[in-house]
């Protein structure tokens, strides 16, 4: 089979994937009910929707501003607040698990402040451990709530082994920090052991000469590194209260759990490398309100709030990414 022809039964089973999940989504979610929940949104609670996400931004942009800063000082924070939707207008429309718009990251370090491409992905990848550490703090949370808010009932086994893997996956930034801290080098190692398939290519030079920065960044900016971490944790502490919130305007009733439980299983969602988790999303926070006995239809206008909300944020992003490349 052609390399044509493999890439177009890829694009199809994709096609026929987001098309099953959408189908499942709304098969049971009639769209006058999904019209009559959003319709009875006010410009006050929209505009108090956009206010706490951009709060959730900012924060999120600080955990890399303060990395950023430890070594070099003459770099703001606002300009950064832009670059970072840029890279996550590129993360959230590529395919994969809301990854992909790092190397938007690095560029923008290299070329605005003049770090070098090594201390720039040192930066990025301080970043994203940090992010993974904290997603992994609040999603263990999470799938203790799933279960104490009855999410899953009746089949409690099945459901905790198919997660200890995700756990052990989730685990992994906190042991690759502790390592980084004590002077070890995992990626480094991993690297080395297949230079001898992809021979001595630059990106892996790179990439090694980074994970050496960020353990020097641990051992000497160990302050900044626990401060980015609590900024991170302030971040996930607003998505959960705008979620909500968003929930509340809705009519939907949910207590701390039950919030907790249905913001993880949105986060969940986002792991499959699907663009913008279409489908994955919406089946998610269906199947949430099902578990809690409330109708799909308010699962979808959820879903299609958070949605409007993530691609005013991603169409913004793509406009700073055009500009600053016209620069």
């Amino acid at each position: 089979m052609s390399t044509s022809a493999r890439r177009m039964l890829t694009r199809l089973g994709w096609f026929v994937l987001l098309g099953g999940l959408l189908w499942l989504a709304l098969q049971h979610a009639p769209l006058t009910d999904i019209w009559a929940s959003l319709r009875q949104l006010t410009l006050a609670q929209l505009v108090s929707i956009l206010i706490l996400d951009g709060i959730a931004l900012v924060l999120v942009t600080m955990r890399w501003w303060i990395i950023v800063r430890a070594e070099s000082r003459s770099v703001p924070l606002l300009p950064l607040i832009g670059y970072r939707m840029a890279a996550f207008a590129l993360s959230y429309f590529t395919f994969g698990p809301q990854v992909g718009g790092e190397p938007l990251q690095v560029h923008y370090l290299q070329r605005h402040y003049g770090l070098s491409y090594a201390r720039s992905t040192c930066a990025v990848i301080m970043d994203k451990l940090i992010e993974f550490l904290t997603n992994f703090i609040f999603l263990g949370i999470g799938l203790y709530a799933i279960f104490r808010a009855g999410i899953f009932s009746g089949n409690e086994i099945k459901v905790t082994l198919g997660l200890v893997p995700l756990t052990v996956l989730l685990l992994w930034p906190l042991v690759h920090l502790s390592l980084l801290y004590n002077g070890r080098f995992p990626l480094s190692a991993l690297l080395g052991a297949t230079q001898a398939r992809f021979g001595h290519r630059k990106w892996i030079r790179l990439l090694m000469v980074s994970e050496r920065l960020s353990a020097s960044f641990c051992r000497r900016h160990l302050k900044m590194l626990l401060l980015s971490l609590g900024g991170s944790l302030l971040s996930w502490l607003t998505m959960a209260f705008e979620y909500n919130l968003m929930a509340g305007f809705l009519h939907i009733s949910l207590d701390f759990w039950q919030t907790l439980a249905a913001l993880t299983a949105l986060q969940l969602s986002f792991l499959l490398p699907v663009p913008a988790g279409l489908g994955t999303l919406e089946l998610s926070q269906v199947l949430v309100m099902r578990a809690l006995g409330l109708p799909d239809a308010l699962g979808i206008s959820l879903s299609l709030l958070m949605r409007a909300r993530d691609l005013f944020n991603g169409g913004i992003g793509i406009l700073v990414a055009g500009r600053t490349f016209n620069l």
